[in-house]
């Protein structure tokens, strides 16, 4: 009995380890940004307007600690590579009912100083839609419009950039 709860115990924490930044395995297309109450910062966008572009897709939500500490490296990704090529969108999905309220998602947006798009999703429509169900997490999605890398969670941000640069260097 010890050996198969012993067994089980490490097979979860590889499942959870392996959970937080990796490939996504085989490239699927990315799903459509949908059920969006609102667009800040841009106006509507979709995945196949994007497509010859890599994507990072960065759920979040403005009152979460640990979005609040990935937020400086997205915001300096989308700096640095946004002329090569990079759109960070970010689709805020509340986890409060107070995070609702665009005047709220806005006022976070000026206080945070985020220049790229912000999908307001409140319903989580696009939640849903990539099967998420973390804060942050971030899906890097490749020119082809297909999903190749997710982080769930602070940390990993050298990786990340490197799939990034990774990314970005591919033919269109």
């Amino acid at each position: 009995m010890k050996s198969i709860l012993k067994t089980i115990l490490i097979a979860s924490t590889l499942y959870v380890a392996s959970a937080h930044a990796a490939p996504y395995g085989a490239p699927t297309q990315a799903p459509e940004f949908t059920g969006i109450e609102k667009w800040l910062n841009s106006e509507p966008l979709s995945m196949q307007k994007l497509r010859g572009k890599v994507v990072l897709v960065d759920f979040w939500t403005y009152t979460c600690i640990n979005c609040i500490r990935t937020l400086p490296y997205v915001k300096n990704w989308y700096d640095k590579y946004k002329d090569q090529g990079l759109t960070v969108v970010g689709v805020h999905t509340p986890e409060y009912p107070f995070e609702r309220s665009t005047e709220n998602v806005s006022k976070a947006i000026q206080r945070f100083d985020i220049k790229y798009p912000v999908a307001q999703d409140n319903r989580y429509a696009t939640w849903t839609a990539y099967s998420n169900q973390y804060w942050p997490a971030v899906y890097l999605i490749n020119k082809k419009g297909q999903i190749v890398y997710t982080h769930f969670g602070e940390g990993k941000y050298q990786e990340t950039e490197a799939k990034i640069r990774e990314l970005l260097a591919e033919p269109s």
